[in-house]
């Protein structure tokens, strides 16, 4: 088993509710789903967002669509007209999500992924 950004499985989107930020998670591959049920859960959510919310985390989960939503709390700072953020409606914090490190096979095609991006950046320096 090896650890690799949740990136190289996933993509997501973030929007706003008031004060609660609302996370899409959605492997790219359908294969990954079950993987990413077992370790993307709401407690390893709300660590990972530890100094960003202050209330619960919750998780649904939508096997038909093959995807996941979260509900954080208390994240915002007051929402859209009360926070002071400059990233008021935490669009940027999908980004924080895909940042998070998962355990995956040593053959996980994810790593060829990654070894890939790394050579073409390298190739444009």
């Amino acid at each position: 088993m090896g650890e690799i950004e949740l990136f190289y499985l996933a993509h997501s989107r973030t929007g706003d509710k008031g004060d609660s930020q609302t996370m899409s998670l959605i492997p790219y591959r359908p294969g990954d789903y079950a993987l990413l049920e077992r370790q993307i859960t709401a407690e390893a959510v709300k660590r990972h967002f530890s100094k960003l919310t202050r209330g619960n985390v919750t998780r649904y989960a939508l096997p038909n669509l093959g995807a996941f939503n979260f509900v954080l709390e208390e994240t915002l700072q007051g929402g859209v007209n009360d926070s002071l953020n400059l990233d008021t409606h935490g669009k940027s914090r999908s980004a924080v999500l895909l940042a998070m490190m998962v355990e995956v096979p040593d053959d996980h095609p994810a790593f060829a992924k990654r070894a890939a991006l790394n050579r073409s950046v390298q190739g444009n320096s």
